[in-house]
């Protein structure tokens, strides 16, 4: 009964997951970097460098060097974080060593390709492990740190720290590997941060509208997406105001813009970006199944406007 427990506050599913971020990291690092001459970022960089000099192993190096920032991550980051960050760390290290055999497998000898490749797959690998709550350890730990008592972003924070390891390899190394270096971090830190926000991106739409009824019920007709109303005041007028806040694809700004415009030419929209939209009523509904309130049916003539402008959209 107590392994089931354990087991099943753990989530299995959760460590496949960090091991899969793990491979591909530490494959893309055997892959691109190193058999490029270029560095990562963090504790992996450090140990890439004495591996260059001295020639050892990058993955026991990297396990070596995480054990002050596990020490840290313990103190401010909690048990269960740095269990998971012992886990993760000690999945890449292993993982590290494990695909060194694809150091004599670049394929591509292009600096710029392997830096961006190279970046690519290693922000995906550690985007996975971020998603999952886990860490590779390293400067990952720094980058927790900041996000969690500072709201910054993960990959911004490491590619701050990792500024240093550039120094260094321009420093030991060439000028030119130094910024293929850069470009490589600045990719990986990039793509970690669309990784860990998720490609749903979304747009958030206020519409502020002596007509928002009207453009409400439009936007449920015929478009489908849920609407909420928002209770606002104007500041110099003192006029309440109704709100309409929506969330929708980027391919439905177009219609949304149209059927505003038909109803309320004057309507003030404001548009946001909105990342990882999750909660009831985002998934479409089907036309037929909306609710209307029981106060009101959609204006027929509104109706009927706003299906001419959606009707004319092609022509213009």
């Amino acid at each position: 009964m107590r392994l089931t427990s354990i087991l099943v506050r753990w989530n299995p599913l959760k460590y496949v997951g960090i091991l899969l971020g793990c491979l591909i990291a530490a494959s893309s690092i055997n892959l691109f970097v190193v058999p490029s001459s270029l560095l990562t970022g963090g504790v992996t960089g450090i140990a890439i460098i004495f591996y260059f000099l001295a020639g050892l192993p990058i993955g026991l190096q990297t396990l070596a060097y995480n054990v002050p920032l596990l020490i840290a991550s313990y103190r401010l980051l909690g048990k269960k974080y740095t269990l998971d960050v012992v886990i993760g760390t000690v999945m890449f290290s292993l993982a590290l060593d494990a695909t060194k055999f694809l150091n004599t497998m670049l394929p591509v000898d292009d600096l710029m390709l392997a830096s961006i490749y190279g970046g690519i797959f290693n922000g995906i690998g550690y985007g996975i492990v971020f998603r999952m709550n886990g860490s590779t350890g390293g400067f990952d730990i720094l980058g927790a740190i900041f996000k969690k008592y500072y709201s910054m972003e993960i990959g911004s924070v490491i590619f701050g720290f990792n500024c240093l390891i550039v120094a260094i390899a321009g420093v030991l190394f060439s000028t030119q590997g130094a910024m293929f270096t850069l470009i490589c971090m600045y990719v990986t830190s990039q793509m970690t941060n669309k990784i860990i926000d998720g490609f749903n991106r979304r747009k958030a739409i206020l519409i502020v509208s002596n007509k928002a009824t009207d453009i409400a019920d439009g936007i449920i007709a015929d478009i489908g997406r849920g609407v909420t109303f928002l209770n606002g005041e104007g500041a110099y007028t003192g006029d309440p105001k109704k709100i309409v806040m929506v969330v929708v694809s980027m391919t439905q700004i177009a219609k949304i813009k149209i059927i505003v415009n038909t109803v309320d030419k004057n309507a003030f929209m404001l548009i946001l970006s909105a990342s990882e939209v999750m909660g009831r009523g985002f998934t479409r509904p089907n036309r037929q199944n909306v609710k209307f309130r029981t106060d009101q049916k959609i204006n027929p003539e509104v109706e009927q406007r706003i299906q001419d402008a959606l009707a004319n959209k092609g022509d213009d």
